[in-house]
């Protein structure tokens, strides 16, 4: 088992990176966290070992002052959105394919082996969707640094938990809307608590038997996406009526979206959920056990008590290397 020392995680001052920032620095991790504006990471400030540095990531000299004395580096950074492309779109080559590439070399340069990519479930050169060719993309970047790199990539489904973009999204929209009008309403996902999709992390560092493997990241149940959205609607105390619409009527609606400033959908969106979102093997590794839906967001959605602490108190423990 590998002993905490210092890690740089970019995208960390996000949702996810919330998340991870915290459960490191209970490992016992010394983690430095870069941001363009310092103030997207103030509600990390409190935490004992964290060092917070504003700096471009995308910039060659700023990451080498990053990695300076770093044991290993984590990339969380992901958008959900671009402006279209081939083979995907500029903010999707920037974010999941430039900047993997510019990581693996600053590692290369300065001596840093070990680097945690978090992708996506569904990540595929030849998928249907930009952001699945992206992002397969960005693992492939990682991958071909020469010499090679001590790499693992996680694959997550869609990540669910207390300030998610997804459940939380459903349950607004069911407010303002009793008919809900929604494409894909039989794809199915695999969700992940944010919880325990730190803990894989976490515990990916710490084992050597990680290296250079590739895992999916998933919860223990699967869900159409109309039962995503009537089990967020239940929490918040309505029963919307879904009408499932087809795809070209879903990509007319996710076109409509695309005008706003924060589009809630694309049509790139919508390709996406032509492959379910689910494994096939294990939802985790190293025989962790993923938390259900059912436990978890009531408490953030619903303000019912769940068995949070619980689950917090009874964290595993990684087991050899």
């Amino acid at each position: 088992m590998r002993q905490p020392g210092k890690v740089l995680l970019i995208g960390g001052s996000g949702f996810v990176g919330s998340a991870v920032a915290a459960r490191l620095v209970a490992d016992g991790w010394w983690v430095r966290i870069p941001t363009r504006r310092r103030t997207r990471a103030r509600h990390l400030a409190l935490l004992p070992t964290v060092d917070i540095q504003q700096a471009d990531v995308f910039a060659p000299e700023a990451l080498d002052r990053l990695m300076a004395g770093m044991d290993a580096v984590i990339n969380l950074v992901g958008v959900l959105h671009s402006t279209p492309g081939t083979p995907y779109g500029p903010a999707f080559e920037k974010a999941h394919v430039q900047l993997p590439k510019l990581i693996g070399e600053a590692c290369r340069r300065n001596g840093v082996k070990r680097v945690l990519q978090v992708s996506a479930l569904g990540a595929d050169i030849n998928g249907p969707s930009e952001y699945q060719r992206s992002k397969a993309a960005g693992e492939a970047a990682i991958r071909n640094i020469r010499p090679e790199l001590d790499w693992t990539l996680l694959r997550p489904s869609v990540i669910f938990g207390e300030g998610d973009s997804f459940l939380n999204l459903f349950a607004r929209l069911v407010k303002l809307a009793p008919v809900m009008p929604l494409g894909g309403a039989h794809a199915r996902f695999q969700p992940v608590w944010v919880e325990d999709v730190a803990e894989v992390v976490a515990t990916c560092l710490q084992r050597s038997d990680s290296i250079r493997k590739t895992f999916d990241v998933a919860g223990p149940g699967t869900y159409s996406l109309a039962e995503l959205v009537r089990f967020a609607a239940a929490q918040v105390g309505r029963k919307p009526i879904i009408v499932p619409i087809p795809e070209g009527a879903a990509m007319l609606q996710a076109r409509l979206l695309e005008l706003l400033p924060n589009p809630m959908m694309s049509r790139d969106n919508v390709r996406s959920m032509r492959v379910d979102n689910v494994t096939d093997g294990a939802p985790l590794p190293f025989g962790l056990t993923p938390h259900p839906v059912e436990a978890v967001v009531p408490e953030y959605l619903g303000g019912k008590p769940t068995r949070r602490r619980l689950i917090e108190s009874r964290r595993r423990q990684p087991k050899g290397v």
